[in-house]
């Protein structure tokens, strides 16, 4: 992601260890930070509600509760107000300084927001909210794109940027949303799927990724209509269940595509594409390389 020069116009280095350049508006502040020399355990805080996003070297994260872990660029992390963060940067210097975003949303923004999902988009299970407000995530096509035109919004002369920067910041708090629940439920849909219905869904394909799955089958299992079920999936996960099952066969792919013994005419048929060259364009769409250059790569490394 490149940060304009227009985001630096009022910028003044006045510290080598996150020196910071702001942007206000109505429900949201924008901070830059830039770390030009190594550092180890640098303590922030915010006042509110933080998204921080990775632009540009490596930091190393201490939270409460939570082992530590390296923040890199494209990844982003959801803070709540008042979370004290233990920073540290091994690798910045004056050529390669570390910068990152934080993004403090206003609470009021936020809590209308996921009002809002439970009014109109109620989840099938449970309410709509951030279980795990310290969410540590690598950043999808739209979430990355937001934050793009939000670096454009904060600097733009318009007198109406605020209402437009309200429409992207009310995006960003869904797609974030979607994102967490995603995660939880792939990654807990074993332990959750006893009480939850779609992470029973979740947890019966990465069961069956061999087999010929269909939101027929699929539907029954969560005993919902097929266009409910499709609506609810869609709603909760931000994917298609065909998106969704095609993403797991992937990960699958990539990890047999390691195996040298293993070949890649037997490889799709494990992982439940029923013909080779319908799994290389869903590969290709996915790991942006074919099947066979992932192999030769791995392999070289």
């Amino acid at each position: 992601m490149n940060i304009t020069d227009k985001i630096y116009q009022n910028r003044k280095l006045e510290t080598w260890v996150e020196n910071k350049t702001s942007h206000t508006l109505n429900s949201a502040e924008m901070h830059i930070f830039e770390t030009h020399q190594t550092e180890k355990n640098f303590l922030l805080k915010f006042r509110h509600p933080v998204l921080a996003t990775m632009f540009e070297g490596k930091k190393v994260m201490h939270l409460r509760g939570m082992d530590s872990f390296d923040f890199l660029p494209g990844e982003s992390l959801i803070l709540p107000a008042n979370e004290l963060m233990t920073v540290d940067f091994p690798e910045a210097s004056l050529d390669t300084p570390t910068k990152c975003l934080a993004m403090t949303i206003s609470e009021e923004m936020i809590r209308k927001t996921i009002d809002d999902m439970n009014e109109r988009r109620a989840k099938i299970d449970g309410e709509w909210e951030f279980k795990d407000y310290n969410f540590h995530f690598t950043n999808d096509m739209a979430i990355q794109q937001i934050i793009e035109r939000l670096l454009f919004l904060f600097t733009e002369n318009h007198r109406s940027k605020d209402i437009f920067a309200d429409f992207m910041l009310r995006e960003l708090v869904i797609r974030i949303l979607q994102a967490e629940t995603r995660s939880q439920l792939v990654n807990d849909s074993k332990s959750l799927a006893t009480n939850n219905r779609l992470a029973f869904i979740v947890d019966y394909i990465r069961q069956n990724l061999d087999k010929n799955l269909t939101i027929k089958e699929l539907s029954n299992k969560a005993y919902m209509s097929e266009s409910h079920f499709y609506r609810v999936f869609k709603n909760e996960l931000n994917l298609s269940p065909i998106d969704f099952i095609n993403n797991e066969r992937i990960k699958l792919a990539t990890e047999l595509l390691r195996d040298p013994k293993k070949q890649i005419k037997e490889i799709y048929m494990e992982c439940g594409f029923n013909s080779p060259s319908y799994f290389n364009r869903i590969f290709k769409r996915v790991e942006l390389i074919s099947p066979s250059e992932y192999k030769m790569r791995f392999m070289k490394e």
